[in-house]
């Protein structure tokens, strides 16, 4: 069995996630619930440049870290493809 991460939203991502439309978001806060049970989905990539993952939601990205030592995760970035990685 693996351990239950912590998922926390930074304040941006809290207000990102305000902006998605309200079908899109259900989606996307259901794969944030998932990342507690499973950090690193099927699907997911490392990002370079540190210890960033991403995930896919259709065109929305979820962009985050990984903490194991205090099995948090934290939600800094959430938006559509063409702009997130901005």
């Amino acid at each position: 069995m693996t351990a239950t991460y912590k998922v926390a939203l930074k304040k941006s991502a809290e207000k990102e996630i305000r902006a998605i439309p309200r079908h899109d978001a259900t989606k996307i806060l259901e794969k944030i619930k998932n990342l507690q049970q499973q950090p690193r989905p099927h699907g997911c990539e490392k990002m370079e440049g540190g210890e960033r993952y991403r995930i896919r939601q259709g065109d929305w990205r979820v962009i985050y870290t990984i903490d194991n030592h205090e099995k948090e995760i934290v939600i800094f970035k959430i938006g559509n493809r063409r702009e997130v990685y901005r």
